[in-house]
């Protein structure tokens, strides 16, 4: 399955629920996630998507964990990965 597919559904689920997401450029970092998700009474996260034998390099697992600090970061890797976001 290709990460685009994993993205797309992601994106569909978050509208479906009343929720608004956004692709996110990082101007000046590299490694940082791809969307920023917001939900009606909740605190915006963060998602990275990866195909399902996809990796994070090592420069996007130091960049999330700078950035859990400050927001939650999930990494999904599957269209069932997406339900674990959402639980």
């Amino acid at each position: 399955m290709r990460e685009s597919k994993i993205e797309k559904a992601l994106v569909k689920r978050v509208k479906a629920a009343g929720g608004e997401i956004r692709k996110v450029q990082w101007v000046g970092r590299r490694g940082a996630p791809d969307r920023l998700v917001m939900m009606p009474g909740h605190f915006p996260f963060l998602v990275e998507l990866k195909a399902p034998k996809g990796r994070l390099s090592k420069l996007q697992e130091r960049e999330h964990e700078i950035l859990r600090s400050w927001f939650v970061v999930h990494v999904v890797w599957s269209l069932d990965a997406i339900n674990e976001v959402f639980a």
